[in-house]
């Protein structure tokens, strides 16, 4: 019911796009109309998508607007970016309560993958194992499905980075953070125990229930970067380093932290300076390894900071990166929940770096709709069972949602797709800036697929009018306009969006 209710939204969505009849009859100031210079629909499935954006309210509008008072009495709405009306939204397009239809180039802080409503995925859904695993969910550690390895085999799995043949499922992005810094902590100390098979002490035991050492081990932490997000959960949130309102009032470990490389850019023009910003960086990551009072066993990075403002690094520096953490025993945990799953024009970020070896741990969640972590070296899982446990261990239905998200992936080459349409965008975006000097500024991203960002002098203005002028659009660190569009991007998405773009930074001017 569910799924065909969606259907007859998007219908509804196209008859929502105002014919010019119909749009003689608005008023021009209670409406905008937006359409993009190639006038086609959408490439994948007919009849999807609208043809481009439809402004007909101020945003929020009057139906939004009192929907969202009777929400805020039963939940906090402070944080609410925008109300919307999932049934109407399709493909790159959002909708809202006020038939407000938006390009969506934030796309749910990168988790939309596939776009709205994707006619595949709703077919996956009402599957017999969809249902099966929607309405028995499993407690996976305890009463795993019968068939449970063959979806991992099938969905997760079929995409493990190189070298990574094993996944812990979670349940977000920060439990899939959490959970590897844990298995990284497990580790180390069976490590200095002498193996998995030597085991605790009667002294480990006791103190471990007074959160005391040697069994909390309270001698060990992870290294992580200036600017780095990886999760609001304890230990997540003590590696989080990118704004002061995620961590306030929250007790945190006593963990080091290191610069990130800051790049200039154009990066043409800024070799040497980039080149000894990264080799101080390297250093700093090894004299905290090798000095800070609580010493590292796991290094954690993200291939690019999102949240901390979309900073980049070279492949040299992760390669250095790498070697440092290899020489030093030291486990390297790669948080591609916002990189992964094609966004930068290959399936994972650190395809990017060409590493000698791999990562010890990948961390995955977002466009995956799932969450948890890869790993290869067998003597990352515990040597007793629930010591990485609890009661769901992942959700079966959204293993099975990855697996159909894989499946169209593949069948339309959209991580391909992906990163020929990014290049195509840096190149426009090139444009504009050089069009209007000082509004694009820092522009990064050019070969990381559709992963772009650069910085607004008058950011937070620049978002909020983007919405007026037809695409919802996100910001990151304290300047910072971030692009997360789906995999279903396409050049007459770039297109609606450098000429909406232009049009704010006209308004700004």
């Amino acid at each position: 019911m569910m799924a065909s209710r969606a259907l007859r939204g998007r219908s509804s969505l196209l008859r929502s796009v105002p014919s010019s009849a119909t749009r003689a009859a608005v008023p021009l100031e209670a409406r905008r109309r937006f359409s993009c210079s190639t006038r086609k629909m959408s490439s994948f499935y007919s009849s999807w998508e609208p043809e481009g954006p439809s402004v007909k309210t101020e945003i929020p509008g009057p139906k939004a607007k009192a929907e969202i008072a009777e929400l805020n009495e039963v939940f906090d709405t402070r944080s609410l970016n925008m109300l919307t009306d999932y049934y109407k939204s399709a493909g790159n397009y959002i909708a809202d309560p006020d038939g407000n239809i938006l390009l969506d180039v934030y796309a749910q802080i990168a988790s939309i993958p596939v776009g709205y409503n994707n006619p595949s995925l709703i077919k996956a859904a009402q599957s017999p194992q969809m249902i099966q695993g929607l309405i028995n969910r499993p407690a996976l550690g305890n009463f795993p499905p019968h068939d449970w390895a063959d979806v991992l085999k099938a969905g997760i799995l079929k995409v493990a980075p190189k070298g990574l043949n094993q996944v812990f499922t979670a349940m977000a992005g920060s439990d899939a953070n959490e959970t590897a810094y844990k298995a990284a902590f497990m580790y180390r100390r069976q490590q200095e125990r002498g193996g998995a098979h030597v085991e605790f002490t009667e002294e480990e035991v006791s103190s471990a229930m007074l959160n005391q050492s040697p069994g909390a081990s309270q001698n060990l932490s992870i290294l992580s970067f200036k600017t780095g997000f990886h999760g609001r959960l304890f230990g997540s949130l003590s590696t989080t380093r990118s704004k002061p309102i995620h961590k306030l009032d929250i007790p945190a470990f006593d963990w080091p932290q290191a610069t990130f490389p800051k790049l200039k850019y154009p990066l043409d023009q800024h070799v040497k300076e980039n080149e000894a910003a990264e080799k101080a960086a390297l250093e700093e990551v090894e004299h905290l390894i090798k000095n800070y009072h609580i010493p590292p066993c796991a290094v954690v990075v993200e291939p690019i900071q999102s949240e901390g403002g979309d900073n980049h690094a070279s492949p040299a520096f992760f390669r250095g990166l790498r070697e440092i953490t290899k020489r030093n025993n030291v486990l390297l945990i790669v948080d591609e929940v916002q990189t992964g799953v094609g966004a930068t024009g290959k399936f994972w970020a650190h395809e990017h770096w060409d590493l000698p070896t791999p990562p010890d741990m990948v961390t995955f969640s977002k466009k995956a709709q799932t969450a948890g972590y890869y790993f290869g070296n067998p003597e990352l899982r515990p040597n007793k069972p629930y010591r990485q446990f609890n009661t769901w261990m992942g959700d079966p239905a959204r293993a099975l949602l990855f697996k159909g998200i894989i499946e169209e992936i593949e069948k339309f080459g959209l991580v391909e797709r992906t990163a020929k349409v990014g290049e195509y965008l840096y190149g426009k975006l090139e444009q504009l800036g050089e069009k209007y000097p000082g509004q694009v500024e820092n522009l990064r991203g050019k070969g990381m697929g559709t992963f772009i960002a650069f910085d607004s002098p008058k950011r937070d203005e620049f978002l909020k009018r983007a919405k007026g002028e037809g695409v919802n659009i996100g910001g990151s660190g304290e300047r910072a306009v971030r692009l997360r569009p789906m995999l279903v991007f396409e050049e007459k998405h770039a297109d609606q969006l450098v000429e909406a773009l232009e049009r704010v930074i006209k308004s700004l001017q």
